[in-house]
This record gives structure tokens, C-alpha cells and sequence, in this order.
């Protein structure tokens, strides 16, 4: 089951709050909230634990800015956030960098730039890189074949844009040259894409190579039968190079 990334806007300006809203359901996102405050934002926080990346006007009305806002975050929710603002100073920036946002968009912007924002944001925040580059005026493009492993789930492109496919529902992944296919529960998500970049991202405790070609989720096994393992209603072949390590993880009586 794929599920759309759910982000919270944090912002003051009640007329472009609901137009970031607006912009972001567009591009198949989901609001869940929109907190003026940064003790709004906390309580949004502190009640849903799903947020996978918030927006962060930094100027504030209150006695603490979105600057303050983004060192709880770092310190507590461990989310990843992007900055917007006016505010284009020297001083401002600069205190900005020191919380390491992973995108940074000057307002007015467009909803390219929106996009590019928060699918760089995740990608630095999978990657572990915040802060890297994201004041500088080069735009960064994140390729259509990204995949990107944030907590328990992948990030996948469908349809242009990114969502969370909990790692628990994918059943297996199909290499066919130089295309790879990540097979869920419900759909499959195909990418121009080397099967190694796709494993890189892929925790070696719960998923194993059974072939060149097939990388299985090991608790969607629901049987075997000589070199075949059935996952869902898809058989997947185990290689002579595999068989040893691939079936001494399933015990028979």
C-alpha cells in the first residue's frame, strides 16, 4: 500500500498558508495541518507522528521564529524541513545554515519550485546530507529514478511525484535489463534503474538477492518448492549461487 506524503505548513500568513495548502494537494501531497506558531506546530507534532517533512516560513510572529522552530525539530521529530521566507539577508541566512534545513525556497515561488523543494529535501534528509548547497541559486534536479529509504519506508516516484511505500508491503523486485520493477501488495513501480541502486537502499535483514534478476522481501515467503519460492501469487527462482544462503532462512521439519 503507497501512501501520499503527508507535510505540515508552518506559516502565519493565513492567505498564503492556504494557497501552499492548495498548491501542495494539486501536486498529490497531503496537508495535515497548518500551525501560524511555532507552540502550534509542536502540539501538530507531538499529535501525529506520520509527518514526513514540514515547511518552515522563518519569520514568525511570536517570541520564536521558524529558526527555533527547526532546532526542536532537529533535536526531537528528526524530520526533515524546508525553509521559506522573504528574507533574503546575510544575517538571516546565515543563522538559517546553522540548523541545516534540507531545501530552502525565496518567496514568490512556483510550484516547481515547491517541488523540486521537497523531493531535495527528502533526498538530502535520505542521504544524510542537510544543509549541503540548499542556499545556493543553482537549481538541483532529482532524477526520476531516485529511490530513497527514509525510517521504515521507501520513497518511489509515480506519476511525477514522490510517495511512502511502507518497506513491510513490497513483495520483491524484478531486474530486466537495465529496468527494475519494485512489486507491492497493491501496484508495482517501474524505474530505468540498475538493480543495485535499488538494493543499496534495501535493509539486508528483511531483503535478499535469490537471483541476478529478483531481490525478495524474505517475510513475504509463504513457501517453497525445489528452487521456487512463492511470494504472493508470483513465483521467484532461487540461483545455484543463492540457494545456500536463501534457504537457510527457512527451517523444515
Amino acid at each position: 500500500m503507497s501512501t501520499t506524503i503527508k507535510i505540515l505548513v508552518v506559516e502565519d500568513e493565513i492567505i498564503l498558508a492556504h494557497d501552499i495548502r492548495d498548491r501542495l494537494s494539486d501536486m498529490n501531497y497531503e496537508v495535515v495541518g497548518i500551525a501560524p506558531s511555532v507552540a502550534k506546530a509542536v502540539t501538530i507534532l507531538d499529535e501525529n507522528n506520520a509527518i514526513d517533512i514540514i515547511m518552515i516560513d522563518i519569520i514568525l510572529k511570536g517570541d520564536k521564529d521558524g529558526i527555533e522552530l527547526a532546532r526542536i525539530v532537529n533535536e526531537k521529530y528528526h524530520v526533515p524541513f524546508i525553509f521559506l521566507t522573504s528574507h533574503a539577508d546575510t544575517s538571516l541566512v546565515e543563522r538559517a545554515k546553522k540548523v541545516h534545513p534540507y531545501a530552502y525556497i525565496l518567496k514568490p515561488f512556483n510550484d516547481r519550485q515547491v517541488k523540486i523543494a521537497i523531493e531535495l529535501a527528502l533526498m538530502n534528509f535520505s542521504n544524510k546530507t542537510p544543509g549541503k548547497d540548499v542556499f545556493e541559486s543553482k537549481e538541483t534536479i532529482v532524477e526520476e529514478s531516485q529511490v530513497l529509504q527514509i525510517k521504515d519506508s521507501l520513497f518511489l516516484k509515480k506519476n511525477y511525484h514522490f510517495v511512502r511505500v511502507p518497506l513491510t508491503d513490497i513483495l520483491f523486485i524484478e531486474a530486466d535489463n537495465n529496468y527494475c520493477t519494485v512489486y507491492t501488495k497493491s501496484e508495482r513501480f517501474v524505474y530505468a534503474v540498475v538493480m543495485k541502486k535499488i538494493e543499496s537502499q534495501l535493509p539486508a535483514t528483511n531483503f535478499i538477492r535469490t537471483h541476478r534478476s529478483y531481490i525478495v522481501n524474505i517475510n513475504q515467503v509463504s513457501g517453497f518448492e525445489g528452487n521456487i519460492l512463492f511470494v504472493g501469487t508470483h513465483k521467484i527462482p532461487v540461483s545455484k549461487s543463492q540457494k545456500e544462503q536463501v534457504f537457510k532462512l527457512f527451517k523444515t521439519i
